[in-house]
């Protein structure tokens, strides 16, 4: 059964060129992201990186499928070892001199509905708000 897409959208008080870098700059994203090794915004670039919830550990596997600079990027999103696909995508819109944000994660019901409820709609949803709501706005917006 195909699900909508969990879109999350937020506006920062940062001009577009600062929340794309720190979409894209991979030592950027480890400060308000994920450590993630290696990343560059470029179409076919893989990266990995683990992400934590309840002493779990998961391997997320990504694919950079998509680069419009400055406007959007979209990457794969899949754990090892479990079943499912998804794609992430960050578009900005610039709004004056802040940028609007668009998330939209596709493919969640791909994943496994484990009783733990770590694959569900609902800790996806939880996780992005927490990321974007409180992460990135605080790294895009801190003064220089």
């Amino acid at each position: 059964m195909k699900t909508q897409p969990l879109i999350v959208e937020r506006t920062y008080d940062a001009p577009i060129t600062r929340v794309w870098e720190a979409i894209t700059n991979n030592e950027q994203m480890k400060k308000w992201y994920f450590d993630i090794e290696s990343f560059k915004p470029e179409v076919g670039f893989r990266f990995q990186f683990y992400g934590s919830k309840d002493d779990l550990r998961y391997l997320h596997l990504c694919e950079v499928t998509e680069v419009v600079p400055g406007k959007k990027i979209a990457y794969t999103w899949r754990y090892a070892d479990h079943p499912g696909n998804s794609t992430v995508s960050f578009e900005l819109i610039a709004e004056g001199g802040k940028t609007r944000l668009v998330l939209t994660h596709t493919g969640l019901e791909s994943f496994p509905s484990a009783a733990d409820g770590n694959f569900a709609v609902g800790s996806f949803t939880q996780g992005w708000n927490a990321i974007l709501g409180k992460s990135l706005k605080a790294f895009v917006e801190k003064a220089d």
